[in-house]
């Protein structure tokens, strides 16, 4: 079987190229990748290189696939695994087989990976209980189901007490207040759905950032009177040119915030985090820095009196990501509201490489269709010169230009 795939040669070197991919064994699956979308993560592997703790260190002679958000049909099925997978059936794909400091798709396989048109897929992948039957005709958000699992695992993660009672609670403050800082982002975007429409409802959402643009999607996608007829208030807050600690004190009487989430790596963002928790307050740091010795400060007086945390998450379990398959299907969270921009494979490699200054969502990537890199925004201009992109326009523009399952079989159909 031959393949075309998106992979890292070294620090800061990625190409698509054609491959042989080898035969798989009787405990293996060859999996047709359908859609693969795009993470920072990708990025920081490929800036890194060798020196990333989940690439190989021969990665020059021996490249990796890059892409582990991704879903697809199953080709070929190794004959030992014939009582628990058909060929033809769908499945996504949860990356976290080995943390800490396993290998994973996307960063450590020259033949595993989801931006690529084919890939084997390891016994260990399927020893860990990482490929997901899914049901669901829509790919993109089975692809969309391992960030928005990070989501949850993150939601989940953080923790509450009580004053000489040795046990955690689990999870954001039912009823609470929450704060997300940086989150004019996918996955700010993905945490808003997630909290507005997930089990654990906060009475309070502000969700911060330095866009206009940005802040103006968000209310567009999340508009705050369908939220507070869910019981939920919330706020949209721009801290470009202010100290946002006072503004978002001022939202919850100077009592600060039970949870707050910080979904971008710069000091000043987390120690404003800190500063606003209240008692018994949660800082989740959600951003996954490159730098290594990267630090902020933290009030250690209000960590011994007043009980505040901080917690780290990266990845989400097989647990978060079947959540997140469930609540997707059952029309609960749309993870698609996350996408803005829409490829082919050979879109990779530039897009992975603009990642750092990239200020739109998330990119989704079909593997097997030929079509630039492209914003949801721009398919109305683009069919002046492609009448594809004018019915891609229209599938989008009737729900509320967001991508969806009509526009993915349209474009795997016409762009294929």
């Amino acid at each position: 079987m031959r393949a075309n795939a998106a992979r890292i040669h070294g620090r800061g070197k990625v190409a698509v190229s054609e491959l042989e991919l080898p035969d798989i064994g009787p405990d293996e699956l060859l999996l047709r990748v359908v859609s693969s979308s795009m993470c920072l993560s990708t990025y920081k592997a490929l800036s890194l290189g060798e020196e990333h703790k989940r690439v190989p260190d021969d990665i020059e002679a021996t490249p990796v696939m890059t892409g582990h958000e991704f879903a697809g049909t199953l080709e070929e099925v190794g004959h030992e695994l014939s009582d628990r997978f058909t060929a033809g059936q769908s499945v996504a794909i949860l990356p976290t087989m080995g943390l800490p400091s396993g290998y994973s798709p996307g960063y450590s396989y020259p033949y595993f990976g989801g931006d690529t048109t084919y890939c084997v897929v390891p016994r260990i992948a399927i020893d860990k209980g990482c490929v997901l039957p899914y049901d669901g005709g829509y790919y993109a958000n089975a692809s969309l189901a391992e960030p928005m699992s990070c989501i949850i695992g993150a939601f989940r993660s953080s923790y509450h007490t009580e004053p000489l009672v040795r046990e955690h609670k689990m999870g954001i403050k039912p009823g609470g207040s929450l704060a997300l800082l940086g989150s004019g982002g996918a996955m700010g975007i993905g945490a808003i759905d997630y909290a507005l429409h997930g089990p654990v409802r906060p009475r309070l959402v502000v969700a911060v950032d330095v866009s206009t643009e940005r802040l103006q999607r968000l209310r567009a996608l999340f508009p705050p009177e369908d939220a507070a007829a869910h019981g939920t208030q919330l706020v949209y807050l721009n801290a470009a040119d202010i100290d946002a600690r006072a503004p978002l004190q001022n939202l919850v009487d100077n009592k600060g915030f039970d949870d707050v989430v910080v979904f971008a790596a710069v000091r000043q963002l987390v120690e404003t985090g800190d500063a606003i928790l209240g008692r018994d307050g949660c800082l989740n740091f959600f951003a996954g820095p490159t730098d290594r010795s990267f630090a902020a400060g933290l009030n250690l007086y209000n960590v011994h009196y007043e009980s505040t945390h901080a917690v780290g998450t990266s990845g989400g379990s097989r647990a978060d990501m079947e959540e997140s398959l469930w609540l997707s299907a059952s029309g609960s969270l749309n993870p698609s509201r996350m996408v803005t921009h829409v490829g082919g494979l050979s879109a990779v490699p530039d897009a992975l490489m603009g990642l750092p200054s990239f200020t739109g969502g998330k990119i989704l990537i079909y593997p097997h269709i030929e079509m630039e890199l492209t914003a949801i925004t721009e398919f109305f201009p683009r069919a002046a010169i492609d009448s594809r992109f004018a019915t891609l326009a229209e599938l989008c523009a009737g729900q509320d230009n967001i991508w969806n399952q009509a526009a993915e079989e349209y474009v795997l159909t016409a762009f294929g």
